[in-house]
């Protein structure tokens, strides 16, 4: 799963090189050089601070977003990340609200990752290109029961509103001090479920209770593998003075996420096997929950999937983490094409922050 959040829904190592990594005390040299590629690379994907789309012809909003927040979380190229911001802010419409369609629809998802993002790389969400992104989102947030707290689209068609988006809102609500932050995360955390992950989707509006246990709809399966649980604790693990319950709700999940990890250290979206998208979310959030071995060993896959110097059709694109051996083997014969690319940069952007894993010395606490 992408970290773009649209009306629907909207990141190769040598034998000799693996040996090398300690459990908790890895070697820095290899690491080092494979982030400072990563990152070089999804730089260069950038046409004036955003990405654009050649294959259909678009500015991807949200994947820049994506970029943007690969780079932040590795501590790399900051002067990139503020390029990105600065030409998001010349597209806020576009991207959270339905106003290239005519329409007055507006994307809670969108809405949340953009405020998120401005947040968290020290822009101003309540004055960014002309819009008040925290007064957009609290509009968003339902005040009335049973929904309250609940992120919500305003539209006169379906609500495509989810657990991804309503942890980006906690997160960016935490960040400037809303009111409506404490709800958002009541409501996210009610999104978790009795084994410890979290659900895709909300319950209906008219259900009294809101809860995933409470939902007769869920089947006490993820319906996105890994994914949804990481992208939730990578935003709880943001908040700046998280509750008791919060710190139950990282620890629980954290434990569900480590336990779905395969003996080679990759991780599944439930759907398609396991990735460098899904392997990179659970292994960026194993790292920001103190799991460092669980986290390692996903970053240790990811770097299996990244194209290396003898990688001679990808020699312009040395860096780049292919979506999995299958892909990665396919860019070795063919190199990147256009209608290939986009899967090359979101494996790219949701993996990147995985390999800072491979170089810390303890993992946070």
């Amino acid at each position: 799963m992408s970290l773009r959040l649209t009306r629907g829904v909207a990141l190769v190592a040598t034998t000799a090189a693996l040996a090398l990594v300690a459990t908790t005390t890895p070697a820095v040299a290899g690491p080092v050089r494979d982030q400072k590629q990563a990152s070089r690379w999804l730089s260069g994907q950038l046409t004036d601070g955003l990405v654009h789309n050649d294959q259909y012809d678009f500015t991807d909003y949200g994947l820049s977003v994506d970029v943007g927040l690969a780079l932040h979380a590795q501590e790399r190229r900051g002067g990139t990340v503020t390029a990105i911001r600065d030409a998001l802010a010349g597209g806020v419409d576009s991207y959270t609200t339905g106003v290239d369609w005519g329409s007055g629809d507006v994307y809670a998802g969108a809405t949340a990752k953009l405020t998120s993002f401005v947040a968290r790389t020290d822009g101003d969400p309540a004055s960014f290109g002309g819009v008040d992104l925290v007064e957009r989102l609290e509009g968003l947030v339902s005040t009335e029961a049973p929904t309250t707290g609940r992120l919500q689209d305003v539209t006169t068609s379906d609500d495509y509103a989810n657990t991804i988006g309503q942890a980006f809102a906690a997160q960016a609500l935490d960040a400037v001090g809303s009111d409506a932050a404490a709800p958002v995360t009541s409501f996210l955390l009610d999104q978790q479920c009795e084994a410890g992950y979290f659900r895709l989707g909300f319950s209906r509006k008219d259900s009294v209770d809101q809860t995933c246990d409470g939902d007769p709809r869920d089947a006490g399966k993820p319906d996105q593998g890994a994914d949804v649980t990481a992208l939730v604790l990578i935003s709880l693990d943001a908040l700046e003075n998280p509750s008791a319950q919060v710190q139950d709700a990282v620890e629980r999940g954290s434990a569900w996420l480590a336990a779905q990890q395969r003996k080679g250290g990759s991780f599944d979206d439930g759907y398609a096997g396991s990735n460098a998208n899904s392997t990179g979310l659970a292994g960026w959030a194993l790292g920001e929950t103190g799991r460092c071995g669980k986290a390692q060993k996903a970053a240790r896959w990811v770097q299996k999937q990244q194209a290396g110097s003898k990688d001679k059709a990808l020699s312009a694109d040395k860096g780049v983490i292919a979506y999995d051996r299958k892909a990665l083997l396919t860019g070795r014969k063919d190199g990147i094409e256009v209608t290939t690319r986009d899967q090359f940069r979101r494996a790219t952007a949701q993996a990147a922050p995985a390999l800072d894993n491979l170089r810390k010395k303890q993992c946070k606490a």
